[in-house]
């Protein structure tokens, strides 16, 4: 079987821009968007400058992570190597977008499902080379078999060194450069840069405002049941009633917009279902639409239970019976729908601040802060059992005050794997987020509800709550945004 791959030999080509414009017309690609293109940088000082040329576009990875975080399979790799997307399989998630290392995939305006270069596979599979192959005027590109000694993109590279863009994300691309230029290569390389890098071709920012708010939904959809499970079947505080209804309430519904954000964010929101009928295992949003329907069917149980109790239609002692079951085992579900999106988030290969270790239990911390917040809350509007009470301010205490001291360091000011994830870091404490953060994130969000439930100020606790919760969105909105702006091609 084939490897099909590209050689560019940046010392041949002459910046034409014949093989973006034969990729559009091969392929009906819309105005506005690339599936190829020429980017360009000079060096040099006047008048002694020169010119470089680099011909970008996916680079059909031997490890495509594109592939692995799609939820539908709709991108997917062929057994001859080629990157390959199925239109009427996206549903619009932008996932894969996140995922490339090398911003090659875009949403086409017309059919609003991801598209990048294809390795003109129509024309492949009846043994024509690609369409930018046969119109460069200067042989500068060569596709072919990688694997086969007596190809011609073989014969080159076996001749010629060459350079792949960003070996260190482990992708192993197939598309290599023959005299590729560090300022091309390295997007990062650039003298200053300026942000929010939003001018580069193709680098777009695929999520907004509907991810941190899911973010903050689903922490407190499932620091909600965490919180009350520890009250009920570690301390036997009364977990029972209008208290465990009126929770599991709040789980659901908190649970139930998260999911509806979900699908408001897709550019196919009918195509939802695709998750579950066409579902990719290895993803983790394929494997998180999984958690959230186990998570509300047996949060839900436990609500049915509770509700069926409260009304009349179950009797106490079997509704006691049921409860420490139903909780035990909704405990897992939601430690798993606090945490999935940290991997998620580490499928996302072109987002490195999103790679971080500690993510998984920052989103536990998080999830923890919400559900005592919103408890909290409850609290101020209806009655709650005092023991109750003082237990979600404690916990909101520990848990901001582990997230100030423990969390958002390690997150952001401990030293990076990358210098794309520190300078995301960076914008966030020093850069163009620097006043949402110190102010809204941590100052009203942190120092403030610290501040009132360690004085005791029980009276202020309801608004300490609310802060907590309006710094966490603030937290999750630039942690979300950062990573977008730093430009990956």
């Amino acid at each position: 079987m084939a490897r099909y791959g590209f050689a560019i030999d940046n010392r041949s080509c002459i910046g034409c821009h014949a093989c973006s414009t034969a990729c559009k017309s091969e392929n009906e690609v819309p105005l506005g968007v690339f599936r190829t293109y020429i980017k360009t940088v000079e060096t040099g000082t006047y008048p002694d400058t020169q010119r470089h040329f680099q011909v970008t576009r996916c680079n059909h990875c031997e490890k495509p992570p594109c592939a692995t975080i799609c939820p539908t399979s709709a991108m997917y790799k062929r057994d001859d190597g080629i990157v390959e997307f199925d239109k009427d399989a996206c549903i619009g998630c932008k996932a894969c977008m996140q995922a490339c290392p090398y911003d090659a995939i875009h949403i086409d305006p017309e059919t609003k499902t991801a598209a990048k270069c294809h390795y003109c596979a129509h024309r492949t599979d009846i043994g024509l080379e690609p369409a930018c192959v046969v119109v460069c005027p200067e042989h500068a590109i060569l596709a072919g078999d990688l694997d086969d000694p007596g190809s011609e993109i073989a014969r080159v590279l076996a001749k010629n060194a060459s350079t792949v863009r960003k070996p260190e994300q482990g992708t192993e691309p197939k598309l290599h450069y023959i005299g590729g230029n560090q300022r091309n290569l390295r997007p990062s390389a650039e003298a200053n840069p300026s942000p929010p890098y939003t001018t580069e071709m193709q680098h777009v920012i695929p999520w907004h405002w509907p991810v941190p708010a899911y973010l903050v939904a689903k922490g407190i959809g499932a620091g909600v049941v965490l919180l009350l499970a520890l009250a009920y079947l570690v301390l036997d505080l009364p977990v029972r009633g209008t208290t465990a209804v009126a929770g599991g309430l709040l789980a659901l519904v908190a649970t139930g917009v998260t999911t509806a954000l979900l699908v408001f964010d897709l550019e196919h929101p009918k195509r939802f279902l695709y998750i579950l009928r066409r579902p990719n295992p290895r993803s983790w949003l394929a494997r998180g639409a999984v958690v959230l329907i186990g998570f509300s069917a047996v949060t839900g149980a436990w609500f049915a239970v509770e509700a069926a109790a409260w009304i009349g239609l179950l009797s106490a002692d079997l509704a006691a019976t049921l409860r420490a079951p139903l909780l035990w085992l909704d405990v897992p579900f939601a430690v798993l729908a606090a945490v999935y999106t940290a991997f998620l988030f580490g499928q996302a290969e072109g987002r490195d601040l999103w790679q971080s270790p500690l993510l998984p239990l920052h989103l536990l911390i998080q999830a923890v802060l919400a559900g005592s917040a919103t408890l909290v809350l409850y609290g101020f509007f209806a009655s709650l059992a005092p023991e109750l009470e003082e237990l979600a301010r404690r916990a909101l205490l520990v848990a901001l005050v582990v997230d100030l001291v423990a969390a958002l360091p390690g997150e952001l000011f401990m030293p990076h794997a990358s210098e794309v994830a520190s300078r995301a870091a960076k914008a966030i404490t020093h850069g163009r987020h620097a006043r949402r953060f110190w102010v809204d994130v941590v100052a009203i969000g942190h120092l403030v509800p610290i501040a009132i439930l360690a004085l005791g100020l029980i009276e202020f606790a309801a608004l300490a709550a609310l802060a907590s919760l309006v710094g966490l969105y603030f937290y999750e909105a630039v942690f979300v945004q950062a990573p977008q702006e730093i430009p990956n091609a």
